[in-house]
């Protein structure tokens, strides 16, 4: 028997995992020739790009609906070290014991983190990068009605105004109100050291991002940094103080540290660098996916950590390794045309086309898109081991008539 382990439970890891069955099947091989067996400290995959909204608690669909009917094995335990040379994987269990598992084939689909900032009252900031964060948020500006009536109760400081950021700022001005109350004094912040809100989305959507901002009240501090966060404040690196209840961090994402297991190349945020079979450079049996990998999406680009490129890397992945050990051909990386759909919150989103962000939907149909995708187009199938196994066909990816309609 050969064993396929996937570590993390992401887009990435899990769409690998069906990937690898999806082959192991159509090549007429046994289940019980190849077993996957992926590994994650969650019971759930977490739908990370809808954790900037409201009752994020929401945002999970438990693994074993998804992998349970294609008969994948699942440990609940924490990774703690990756032995390249022993070919194994050591792992804490829930109940503390210390659990080796060997591979011959290992495919690191971690994830990534936001990098938390080192600033005086650091502990301060909330963010939405996983699931516990965003709760804490969500918990905290609910109980904001019955805290202390102080100036900044009800104003929020979004730090960073990347995609992360204006997702969040956006989307916090009806949330904010929703739980204020229509005569409250709702405020929302953005600071950003570069120059422009969602400076590095580019030319293209600006406009529509500066518009937006403008018609939903949203203050822009620019060029600035965060110097302190307080309590009941952030002061920045000008002397501007913001009273506030609520400091958001959204800037700089890294890959997981278990990264640095893999005697591999890397890029500056730690993604393993990867040929365009998802192999790890250097390092024989080890694959990468998803917020892991920095694979090439097209000549000159490197994939975004994203779920529009960790969906595709995990099926190509999945498909890949079970090729790779059943001696057939690998397919080469081969994604859609790289595309942004940025929510907007009550101003709408916008929709834009290729590296150089041109603007393809605006508005109301942006809007109907966006939701479109974290409504339906990220969610697994559940229950339905056809349906899963019919969508981890690394070839089959989404049409891009909706996004130029």
């Amino acid at each position: 028997m050969s064993e396929v382990v996937i570590v993390g439970g992401g887009s990435a890891g899990l769409w690998c995992a069906a990937g690898v069955v999806r082959n192991r099947r159509a090549a007429g091989v046994p289940d019980s020739d190849i077993r996957v067996t992926l590994i994650d400290a969650g019971d759930d995959i977490v739908i990370r790009p809808r954790l900037y909204e409201a009752n994020p608690d929401r945002m999970r669909v438990a693994l074993d609906r998804v992998l349970g009917p294609i008969g994948v094995r699942r440990i609940a335990a924490t990774v703690t070290a990756i032995g390249t040379d022993a070919h194994t994987v050591t792992a804490i269990g829930r109940d503390g014991g210390a659990l080796e598992i060997g591979y011959d084939r290992l495919v690191l689909a971690a994830g990534s983190r936001v990098v938390r900032p080192a600033l005086p009252g650091a502990e301060h900031l909330f963010d939405v990068d996983q699931l516990p964060g965003a709760a804490a948020l969500d918990a905290h500006l609910h109980r904001l009605p019955a805290a202390e009536d102080v100036p900044g109760r009800y104003t929020a400081v979004v730090i960073g105004a990347g995609f992360t950021g204006l997702e969040v700022a956006t989307e916090l001005t009806e949330r904010l109100r929703k739980i204020a109350g229509a005569d409250a004094p709702v405020r929302v912040v953005l600071v950003e050291r570069s120059d422009a809100a969602g400076s590095a989305l580019g030319e293209g959507p600006r406009p529509q991002i500066e518009e937006a901002l403008s018609r939903l009240g949203i203050e822009v501090h620019a060029g600035v940094s965060v110097a302190e966060v307080r309590p009941d404040g952030v002061l920045l690196d000008d002397g501007t103080e913001i009273p506030t209840a609520t400091a958001i961090w959204t800037a700089g994402m890294l890959a997981s540290p278990l990264t640095a297991h893999i005697p591999g190349g890397r890029d500056q945020i730690g993604r393993l660098v990867v040929d365009e079979f998802f192999r790890v450079v250097g390092v024989p049996g080890v694959y990468a996916a998803g917020d892991t990998a920095a694979a090439e999406a097209e000549p000159g680009h490197t994939v975004m950590q994203s779920c529009q490129h960790a969906v595709p890397q995990g099926k190509f992945a999945g498909h890949n390794v079970a090729a790779d050990l059943l001696g057939r051909p690998l397919v080469p990386f081969a994604p859609n045309p790289y595309v942004t759909c940025l929510d907007l919150g009550p101003a709408g989103a916008v929709v834009t086309l290729g590296w150089d962000r041109v603007v393809q939907k605006t508005g109301a149909s942006a809007k109907q898109l966006k939701q479109n995708i974290n409504a339906v187009w990220i969610y697994p199938p559940v229950d339905d081991a056809e349906a899963l196994l019919e969508q981890a066909d690394h070839s089959t990816t989404w049409s891009l008539d909706e996004v130029s309609a």
